[in-house]
């Protein structure tokens, strides 16, 4: 497919109108097949998808994400059953038999976890469980300032020295070869519950559940730590026929899968869908205490809750106290005590945004202060910044600017430790791999990582990274691009549309939530928030909906019309329920014109009623009606595949 251009509030041979509103650049999604015609025996069975019952908008989402069959549609609306874990966990029946031996005989067992919310929810999963099996588990989970990540020797030796014989890591411990060499060398058995990389050459391990470990295509694939604590933790409350024990496990399950961006499908969607609606009335009372100070209503939890409401207060003291709190948060019974501590990690997510303000505007300073050139990879250092989050910041700062960050914060010592955070398309773990011989430590994944690094190395490794970051900038292009993936005019957004839309929850990592565009649209109302979000009034036709811009990075009005990219959110406030676009991107509206560009032929479009009329360079024209099945006339395929493409981006069609 081509590239497309708005006509920028003018005529097709006006240049673009100085405006406002951000560079951002807008890639339009390509043609669909009709999907309301064609054969019975195409995959696309327009009779099929008729009786999902789901809007056009919807399924023109859906296919274009790779849900080729209606049939693949109605997995994701109604995930099967969880199959058997113990025919995709080899070592499940080992586990399970150590820890009833401990359950039997009241045995001490160390729960080592993480300092991130998968960590502690895994930890309090499996403190929660055993403690209601008869074992006495201990929580041990290193401090991120002290010991940084994962199980290491000094932990084993104080647990084996109070007595501790086995060990049972959650989200961390499958790269913790050291610990592990001292655990064997010690006679204290470890248990492995992990999904971050597996290392070329495993360590010493009485068993290992990993997600990796599982057969290929395997719906447990996707399982975050606190998922593979589940899993263990129901396999050994069914040997001991206690399902009582369980009772609150998926709660867990619910707040550490989200919270660590696991993939919501296979069984994580299963278990989602089940465990969600009843989290607002969780038995837990640390977690009734935690929505409380939160300030949400009593109901049914959404994903989008966890995600931005209950996650980043059980982060907070992961990142700046004692993980050990949450733990007790998440299985105290005491009301009163769950009040306390829930209080008190308010007042560290209090502490933790403050820190995230501060960090963010010394680091924008820096940043501009070099001028409106910027360097293609950002990476700046102070010694003051706090590690715990940095990695909140640097991610904040790849929204704003549009390139990978590392922010660097001193670790005493010559050293300086840093995270790590890159748009879609650089990959993070790559790029550190590149640089390993100038690096102490380093890991992460595509989007995310970090490492240590010596001070006198930092010039070195920011012209390492400086190289490695510009060919790729220059292949994208200036500018996080914005990819809509229906157009969904103002008139079909209603109550109904909503509920539709809710049936494809839960949304998060996997299966975000649809991002809509909508084209020609007035602005009637404008207002700058406090916190610099944007908040407008938008008109079309008949219809007018509120639209928030969270974190405006826009100078002055915003011009009276335009084209806008958006989430459908259902805004709660003092009682009352509407609907409102959440803004992922506005930009001046072409006044019902786009210019298509294929290869080096060019395309001036224009709406004509309900129809489009194609003009070339050469001044010969097209017309075409939208027929109501959404496709363009055109027995051509070259100009009937024009056609389409130009609906689509005039906002025809879906």
């Amino acid at each position: 497919m081509g590239s497309v251009r708005h006509a920028e509030c003018g005529s097709p041979s006006a240049p673009p109108l100085l405006s406002s509103l951000p560079e951002q650049p807008w890639h339009l999604p390509a043609p669909l097949p009709a999907l309301h015609a064609g054969g019975t025996g195409d995959p696309l069975d327009p009779s099929a998808l008729e009786g999902l019952g789901l809007p056009d908008e919807l399924l023109a989402v859906l296919l274009r994400r790779g849900f080729s069959s209606s049939a693949a549609i109605e997995v994701l609306l109604d995930p099967a059953p969880a199959p058997d874990a113990y025919g995709h966990f080899a070592d499940l029946a080992l586990a399970v038999a150590r820890l009833q031996r401990s359950c039997a005989g009241a045995e001490a067992v160390a729960i080592c976890g993480d300092y991130d919310a998968d960590g502690m929810t895994s930890t309090a999963l499996l403190v929660g469980v055993l403690q209601r099996l008869g074992a006495r588990p201990v929580a041990a989970i290193p401090s991120r300032q002290d010991d940084g990540y994962g199980l290491n020797a000094p932990m084993v030796e104080r647990l084996e020295a109070g007595g501790v014989r086995l060990l049972v890591t959650v989200d961390n411990g499958i790269s913790a070869r050291g610990a592990l060499d001292r655990a064997q060398e010690l006679g204290v058995e470890v248990i492995l519950t992990d999904h971050h990389t597996l290392p070329a050459e495993h360590p010493p391990y009485l068993a290992l559940l990993h997600p990796a470990c599982t057969p290929e295509g395997s719906p447990y694939r996707g399982l975050a730590g606190v998922g593979l604590a589940y899993v263990l933790a129901q396999a050994l409350c069914l040997q001991l026929q206690r399902p009582d024990a369980l009772a609150v496990a998926l709660d867990l399950f619910c707040i550490g899968t989200v919270a660590d961006m696991a993939p919501l499908l296979g069984v994580n969607r299963r278990w989602l869908m089940d465990g969600l609606p009843r989290l607002g009335a969780s038995g837990l009372p640390g977690l009734q205490a935690l929505a409380q100070v939160a300030g949400l209503e009593e109901g049914p939890m959404e994903a989008t809750t966890i995600g931005f409401q209950l996650a980043p207060r059980i982060n907070a003291v992961g990142r700046l106290g004692d993980p050990r709190l949450v733990v007790e948060l998440l299985t105290t019974e005491q009301r009163e005590r769950a009040m306390d501590l829930a209080r008190e990690c308010e007042a560290l997510n209090r502490q933790r945004k403050e820190l995230c303000e501060a960090i963010e505007a010394e680091a924008v300073a820096l940043v501009e202060a070099d001028g409106p050139q910027r360097p293609a990879f950002l990476l700046l250092a102070q010694g003051h910044w706090h590690h715990g989050v940095i990695g909140i910041v640097a991610a904040r700062l790849v929204e704003r600017f549009g390139r990978p960050v590392a922010l660097l914060a001193s670790e005493g010592h010559g050293r300086l430790r840093a995270s790590v955070r890159s748009p879609k398309g650089f990959a993070v773990d790559q790029a550190l791999q590149e640089c390993a011989e100038l690096l102490e430590r380093f890991g992460g994944h595509p989007a995310a990582g970090g490492f240590t690094v010596r001070a006198e190395r930092v010039a070195a490794l920011q012209e390492r990274l400086e190289g490695l970051a510009q060919g790729w900038l220059a292949k994208r292009g200036e500018g996080l691009p914005l990819e809509p993936e229906a157009h969904l005019p103002l008139g079909r957004i209603d109550r109904a549309f909503w509920q539709q839309m809710r049936r494809l929850e839960p949304f998060g990592v996997g299966l975000a939530a649809p991002l809509f565009w909508c084209s020609r649209c007035r602005v009637l109302e404008q207002r700058l928030l406090r916190g610099g979000h944007l908040q407008l009034t938008l008109e079309q036709g008949e219809s007018r909906l509120r639209a928030i811009a969270w974190r405006w990075q826009g100078q002055g009005p915003v011009p009276e019309q335009v084209d806008v990219a958006f989430r459908l959110r259902l805004d709660r406030w003092q009682g009352q329920e509407r609907l409102q676009l959440e803004l992922a991107g506005v930009r001046c509206s072409g006044g019902g014109e786009v210019l298509l560009r294929r290869r080096e032929r060019s395309y001036w479009c224009r709406r004509q009623g309900e129809g489009l009329l194609i003009r070339n360079a050469a001044g010969e024209e097209v017309q075409a009606a939208i027929a109501p099945t959404g496709t363009a006339g055109g027995e051509h395929p070259y100009i009937r595949s024009l056609l389409q493409e130009a609906a689509v981006a005039l906002g025809l069609v879906a």
